[in-house]
């Protein structure tokens, strides 16, 4: 297939979608010039325009919505001829592109990334770390690390691994020190939490159980819940493998052991192919003989 004329449909059904140049630039990673240079290239070749253009936005005529349906087939096309072609080679190429939490961002994911590149060179990888909800077919992903099966017949899950959560607050934190014995000592302390995850309960060896204090400040990024609690600002509930590293250094520490929280686990999805890619295999293989290390 033409590659330049592919890479024009891209752009174009990328425009489409946006309805402005300067959006479809930045997700292309092109300049708007080129982009339109693209655009005008297109139109001189069929003979008519593709948008009406205004000062704020771009919508498609009738001929561009015709291109533009018929551009959406050739591109899914060349992409299904790419991923054949991909499986008769067995070997990972191209561009792989994961979506992660935001807490891996960390260092969770540093060493099965550098064993990708180093072990498969033909592979580009591009990493988006984001704790909002992902559209993954919109989104382009070709697998997403996430915190739940996908039940939707066209994803494939893997279980990656199954972790614990714990307890914890800043190292020079007053509870730091304290010889804390029930979760009930916690509650003149400001409780930070996560605001896409549950509201905890606590277990202790013994049994007993108990509901944690209600959150007065609540937060959207496990990043940024993990460094409101290094900065002392409180407690929280935090992944075990995302901060072992702060526990071992002494910025975090480990509160109430005795009393255990729901473990999580980690899986891995990907859109449902006849049969699984080879870069997506590959990153799925690596991530699991690394997170079960942990």
């Amino acid at each position: 297939m033409n590659v330049k004329l592919l890479r024009s449909l891209q752009v174009f059904v990328k425009v489409a979608d946006t309805g402005n140049m300067s959006t479809a630039a930045k997700s292309l990673h092109m300049t708007v010039s080129a982009i339109s240079q693209q655009l005008r290239k297109l139109e001189q070749d069929i003979g008519m325009s593709l948008f009406n253009r205004n000062t704020r936005n771009m919508n498609l005529t009738e001929a561009g919505r015709i291109y533009y349906r018929t551009s959406q087939e050739l591109l899914a096309t060349a992409a299904q001829a790419h991923r054949e072609i991909e499986q008769l080679q067995q070997v990972p190429t191209g561009e792989l592109k994961i979506i992660a939490p935001e807490g891996f961002g960390g260092g969770l994911l540093s060493q099965p990334l550098h064993m990708l590149s180093r072990d498969f060179p033909k592979l580009s990888i591009s990493l988006t770390l984001t704790d909002e909800p992902t559209d993954m077919i919109a989104s382009g992903g070709d697998l997403l690390l996430c915190f739940a099966p996908m039940p939707d017949s066209n994803f494939t899950n893997w279980h990656l691994a199954t972790w614990d959560r714990i307890l914890c607050v800043a190292g020079n934190h007053p509870l730091a020190s304290s010889d804390l014995t029930s979760p009930d000592e916690l509650a003149s302390h400001c409780h930070i939490v996560h605001r896409h995850l549950e509201q905890y309960v606590a277990k202790h060896s013994d049994g007993r159980t108990y509901p944690l204090p209600a959150s007065p400040l609540d937060v959207n990024s496990m990043q940024t819940l993990i460094q409101l609690t290094k900065d002392g600002i409180g407690y929280a509930v935090l992944p075990e493998p995302e901060v072992r590293h702060c526990l071992q250094e002494g910025s975090l520490k480990r509160i109430l052991p005795d009393w255990q929280l729901p473990d999580y686990s980690v899986y891995a999805v990907a859109p449902k192919h006849d049969a699984v890619p080879p870069k997506i295999e590959a990153a799925r293989a690596c991530l699991q003989n690394w997170f079960s290390t942990f």
